[in-house]
């Protein structure tokens, strides 16, 4: 059955895809001329870049905090599965309070997106960048190696604070921030939750630390709750509570 351009465009408004593409506009995302792309085509493309926008934050372009958790859920079931390592990083940007009483909001904004930049640019391409919250970003690096996660988490950290963000404003603002992480337990079956407040006990550190600084759970002495053993083997935490441990 052939589709007349015309009476597609008259169903636009039932449809209610005008809102859709004012979203998909705002968020600078591209999309075939209808002239070149037949109706079915053009609307699976608004229904792909709808999709695309759900997982991702409005501000920063990253991925949001519902997706990343996603993604981290199916990280842990990877490294339960085959024992390879995986490091979390949580990054809070210091002070950043002060920025958007000094600056205002709209400055803030910006700052948030220029850390963002400067994350993206830090990670390949297997990495996962996410704008957790705020002022707070969240990185998962699947298959990193224990001896090189400190290297990375540095590399981020002194990316950001290497060289000030130029504000649109005139003004130039120094920044830094504090960076924990934390390693999935290998062969074990966690939780994402369990995962992010293993990272966040070691963003308190840094914090507590002195802010723009790295602290890192060792992965050799990574220790797993009574939760997470009662993952693995199938038992309560309770049950696991009460058993004395071996000498």
């Amino acid at each position: 059955m052939d589709f007349e351009p015309a009476s597609f465009v008259v169903n636009l408004r039932e449809l209610k895809l005008e809102q859709a593409l004012t979203l998909l506009q705002q968020g600078g995302y591209p999309l075939p001329q209808q002239q070149d792309a037949s109706p079915a085509a053009w609307l699976q493309a608004v229904i792909d870049g709808l999709c695309d926008l759900s997982l991702r934050d409005a501000l920063t372009g990253l991925t949001n905090r519902r997706h990343f958790r996603a993604v981290l859920e199916r990280e842990i079931d990877r490294v339960a599965r085959t024992g390879e390592s995986a490091l979390l990083l949580i990054l809070d940007i210091d002070h950043f309070k002060r920025i958007n009483d000094t600056h205002g909001h709209e400055s803030g904004d910006q700052v948030i997106q220029a850390v963002g930049r400067r994350l993206s640019d830090c990670v390949r391409p297997m990495d996962t960048v996410a704008r957790y919250g705020g002022e707070e970003f969240s990185i998962v690096l699947p298959n990193c190696q224990p001896t090189f996660g400190l290297a990375v988490a540095e590399r981020m950290r002194v990316a950001i604070e290497s060289r000030p963000v130029k504000l649109r404003s005139g003004h130039e603002v120094h920044i830094s921030a504090s960076v924990g992480g934390a390693y999935a337990p290998q062969w074990v079956r966690s939780s994402v939750s369990l995962w992010m407040e293993r990272a966040d006990l070691q963003l308190y550190c840094a914090k507590t630390e002195g802010r723009n600084r790295v602290c890192l759970e060792q992965a050799a002495i990574s220790s797993v709750s009574a939760e997470e053993k009662g993952m693995l083997f199938g038992v309560s935490a309770s049950e696991l509570q009460e058993e004395p441990d071996d000498e």
